[in-house]
Parts: structure tokens; sequence; C-alpha cells
């Protein structure tokens, strides 16, 4: 029932541009549709607070195009704005362990890599080294929200991720592509609470930041 709702109310503002920001976006980028519709890639209805975001996949762009609402009761549009791209994941690698031992190290599933040796996926080429990775949530979140879901499946088996760190180059990957719509990207934060889950998994973050899309017109 929310999610035909949340359909309705996000078809009902990208069509009437009620909001000034709905208008300022959709004139320099378009979302994609599927039979007329908006596509809705994500609603999210996990937040505290009882906010609802929608995801709206835009097109040829990686990021985001995210109607907030303030609660499941009245589904009242609360806010309009842009999501990035977020990719928050474990990666562990290695030019002396396999794969297989890579995932041997720790009780958690893999969610992809490869073997050194293997021919990769895009080019040309061979892996020079071995990779595990660990990616709970691909789907459209925000960054806050995906590092603190990768931490709490870490968690689940800390000695076998530090033993990862030990034997292996084990550390958490971030890639973000912001909107780059008046070139005031903000960026990820990390609280005390993060910082203190990432010392006791003894990990370091990489982040890879890349600015996308069309910037917005001038008045």
């Amino acid at each position: 029932m929310i999610e035909e709702q949340v359909s309705i109310k996000v078809g009902q503002e990208i069509k009437g541009k009620t909001w000034g920001v709905t208008e300022q976006f959709l004139q320099v980028h378009d979302i994609v549709l599927v039979n007329g519709q908006p596509k809705i890639e994500r609603i999210d209805t996990d937040k505290a607070d009882g906010t609802i975001i929608a995801y709206v996949p835009v097109k040829d762009e990686p990021f985001y195009f995210a109607v907030y609402f303030d609660n499941k009761e009245s589904l009242n549009i609360a806010g309009i704005g842009t999501e990035s791209y977020n990719s928050v994941y474990f990666r562990a690698t290695s030019d002396k362990l396999t794969f297989d031992e890579l995932t041997s190290l720790t009780t958690i599933k893999s969610t992809g890599g490869w073997d050194k040796g293997q021919k990769r996926k895009l080019g040309t080429g061979i892996y020079e080294f071995s990779s595990i990775n660990i990616e709970p949530n691909p789907e459209p979140d925000e960054f806050e929200d995906k590092m603190k879901k990768l931490l709490d499946l870490l968690e689940q088996d800390n000695e076998g991720i530090k033993k990862l760190g030990d034997r292996a180059d084990g550390q958490i990957q971030v890639a973000i592509k912001f909107h780059n719509g008046n070139t005031m990207l903000g960026g990820p934060h990390l609280d005390k609470e993060i910082i203190r889950r990432l010392s006791d998994l003894n990990l370091s973050v990489d982040f890879d930041l890349y600015a996308d899309g069309n910037l917005f017109k001038e008045d």
C-alpha cells in the first residue's frame, strides 16, 4: 500500500513540479520512466524518525532524484533533492593468497572477488592479485546508513576481519558520485561512533569521490 501511494505522489510531483527544486532539476536532467511513469529504484522505510525516501534513477547518470516523505501515516512530501550513488564495501586483496584462502579467513560470505591470474571482466589482461568483496546493500541508500550496515555485518566476525587486515590488505572502500548541480558537493561524515567501530576492527577507509551531471541553470 505504501509503495503504491509513494509511487503515485512521486509521479504527481514530477508532473506538477510543485517544488522549485523539482523544476530546477528537470530543466537539466531527465528521470527514468517505465510505461510513462517514474521508475522508483527503492523506497526506504527504515529510518528511525519515520521518514520515507523514494529513489528515482536519473537517465544516463549514477545519482538519484530523491523524494522525502514525512511519515507513513500522512505521506506528505517533506523535501526534494538528489542522493549520490554510494558504494560502501569491504575489500581484501593479496598477491599471495588465493580467493578461496581469503574467504576461509572469515565466516562472512563474500559478495564478489577474483583469483590472481584470472582474466579481467572489463578490458584486457589478468588480475595481478586476488580479492574478495563484502557489500551487504548495493541498493540506493545514504552513505551513513551504508557504512553502519556494513559495520553491523563485519562485526559479526571481528576476528576474521582482523585476520584479513593482518594477512591481506583489508580496508573499507567508498565510491561516491555526486550530482554537480551547483558545485557545492558536500561530503561524507564519519561520526565518533563510526570511527570507534572502525578502530575496533582495525580498518581504514579509502574514499573515491566523483562529480557527475549537469549544472543547474542560473535564474
